[in-house]
């Protein structure tokens, strides 16, 4: 099968395609003929060596993608072959609370990815695909999607009426914007360019913000919520962002951390979180009941992910490089 790997160094040019004999399913396994993957943060930094320079390799990255079972081996029960389905990101995570163990089963390391044309997973570790998503679509849920419904819903109990403050428009934020939307929530989005703010708005986002302009953009979240602020943040900046969103969020609010694109440690007043009982609550995707509760969502909805663009599996390189430049919006993806 062909795949794409890190094959004996970190790096962009020493990402590169190749080909590996095909699995086969054992016991209680099932082969999914891969049809489709999407790009998250994390696999140009897994590719670049700078999320855990100690992965073994080699390596074949991608966190999330979709496709069909192809062959199911032994014991199998919860799919046919020729079901569409998903590979979850921690395939050992499957409800309630995570643990080490748990949060070491994650595709595209230490476990191998989805930048290939075949897969063997645990039976446990699918969900079935929303039937009126297209491969390309639905790869484009395991990660980013099922985070935004994990910090939103999951972990964030956003409700109808409340606001959440979302942060640039990316995977995650243009995925939490779509669900606030459709549980009835107001949704306040940051970024830098102007033509980004406007397709949010043709998204459905309340007010637009943009950062550059206003760089201390709490002042006028508060001016936009009567001073109350927003119930929620999914705050992708991490570091430099996070003095911003504590200034921003509602006395008793929540915040959702689940980025770090402007850096990993800060000095904060801790005042600002003890007197104002702020809760932050770390998000690390989520687990098989949140990912099949989103998709229930997203059908009933009949919600679609937002692509910017896609590449052939074979250009993986260029669809990370066009990651790394910041300027999509929404998913990138593979087709395979």
């Amino acid at each position: 099968m062909r795949v794409v790997e890190i094959r004996d160094r970190f790096g962009l040019d020493h990402l590169i395609a190749g080909e590996r004999p095909d699995p086969q399913p054992g016991p209680g396994e099932v082969l999914v003929r891969l049809r489709a993957a999407s790009l998250n943060y994390r696999d140009l930094l897994m590719v670049r060596g700078q999320y855990n320079p100690r992965q073994p390799l080699p390596l074949i990255p991608g966190s999330d993608g979709a496709g069909a079972v192809e062959a199911i081996g032994p014991g199998v029960n919860r799919v046919t072959v020729g079901d569409r389905v998903c590979p979850i990101f921690a395939q050992r995570w499957l409800a309630g609370e995570p643990d080490r163990q748990r949060l070491r089963s994650t595709l595209g390391g230490p476990l191998d990815g989805t930048f290939a044309e075949r897969i063997v997973v645990a039976q446990e570790g699918l969900v079935h695909t929303p039937a009126h998503l297209s491969d390309l679509e639905a790869a484009c849920l395991p990660c980013a999607a099922v985070t935004a419904y994990n910090a939103l819903v999951t972990e964030g109990g956003l409700t109808a009426g409340q606001t959440v403050l979302l942060q640039g428009t990316g995977g995650v934020s243009i995925f939490a914007l779509q669900i606030a939307r459709a549980l009835g929530a107001r949704a306040i989005i940051t970024s830098s360019s102007e033509a980004k703010l406007e397709r949010a708005r043709q998204l459905g986002a309340w007010a637009c913000l943009n950062y550059r302009q206003e760089p201390r953009w709490a002042k006028r979240v508060l001016e936009l919520t009567g001073s109350h602020g927003v119930d929620l943040v999914v705050e992708v900046g991490g570091a430099g962002t996070l003095a911003q969103s504590l200034k921003a969020v509602r006395i008793g609010g929540r915040i959702a951390l689940i980025g770090v694109l402007s850096g990993v440690t800060s000095e904060l007043a801790l005042t600002s979180i003890l007197m104002r009982r702020v809760r932050i609550q770390g998000i690390m995707v989520g687990h098989r009941d949140s990912f099949e509760a989103l998709n229930r969502l997203l059908e009933v909805h009949q919600i679609r992910p937002v692509i910017d663009r896609s590449f052939p599996l074979a250009e993986a390189r260029g669809a990370l490089e066009w990651m790394a430049g910041g300027s999509h919006f929404g998913k990138i993806a593979l087709s395979i």
